[in-house]
């Protein structure tokens, strides 16, 4: 099963990632298919992506160790279901829409989501195979009329959660639909069911954590995750809690809108 993983906070900060860690707290700790991580920088992102298990990667050893500061990061441990192991196939994926780089994550499976007549695409179109991917670009395609019309101004939460709400109610016809989305101003975790330990498939799919960090190195144990010092507020999605802490499970169907590591709006679907 994939894992993933989001940070939002009021400051951008230094962010490091042990990713083989963070996939260790999901319940399949097999060989990975790839990983990536996104750090927003504003409106833009720093993207980086690997078709490999995270444990043969150079490059996420330096990204541990040099992280590009950021206030919101996004992160995905691939464990393939669709599509062969590419980097196209590899999460989080990106897309520009009304100059925002917009990022997607998942976390599941659509059955049969490429024969749905509903899904339909406009100008957005998947560059590998995935299921998540294809959903991506259908969401893209809703979002679209409401960002151009806004010319440059950001439109309103309450009108982008109801797009994303009915988009994430489909989704979760077809197969388990936990996902990041982010559109450079708000990141967007939905909730779903996922495999529990117990084999079974069932909610939660999500945890949520918000944290006040004082004026010390933040490390969540061997979560994986190190923030640099700073006092700041901040708000961490991941697929399961990685530390004692009272993470919450989201519920089945839960959207949480999250900004500089604030909590903006619940909503059930």
């Amino acid at each position: 099963m994939c894992e993933l993983f989001a940070i939002s906070s009021h400051i951008p900060t230094s962010i490091g990632f042990s990713l083989e860690r963070l996939a260790q707290h999901g319940e399949d700790n097999g060989p990975r298919d790839g990983w990536g991580v996104a750090f927003y920088d504003e409106k833009d992102v720093s993207l980086f992506r690997e078709p490999e298990p995270a444990s043969d990667s150079a490059l996420i050893q330096f990204i541990e160790q040099h992280s590009t500061p950021s206030a919101l990061a996004i992160s995905h441990i691939r464990k393939s279901t669709h599509g062969n192991r590419s980097l196209a196939n590899t999460h989080p994926f990106m897309r520009e829409l009304a100059g925002c780089r917009h990022v997607f994550a998942h976390n599941g499976v659509f059955a049969e989501i490429d024969k749905n007549t509903d899904f339909t695409l406009g100008n957005y179109h998947p560059v590998g195979e995935t299921d998540s991917e294809l959903a991506f670009c259908f969401l893209l395609k809703r979002l679209a009329d409401l960002w151009e019309s806004c010319k440059g101004e950001l439109p309103a939460l309450t009108k982008r959660l109801d797009i994303i709400s009915d988009f994430a109610a489909r989704l979760r016809a077809l197969g388990p639909a936990n996902f990041l989305y982010s559109d450079a101003d708000v990141l967007f975790a939905h909730a779903d069911r996922r495999h529990q330990q117990d084999g079974h498939i069932s909610a939660p799919g999500l945890h949520i954590l918000s944290r006040n960090c004082r004026n010390d190195r933040l490390t969540l144990a061997n979560g994986g995750v190190t923030i640099a010092p700073q006092d700041q507020n901040i708000v961490m999605v991941a697929s399961v809690p990685l530390t004692d802490e009272p993470w919450r499970p989201l519920d089945e169907g839960e959207i949480v809108a999250i900004s500089g590591g604030k909590i903006l709006e619940n909503r059930l679907g």
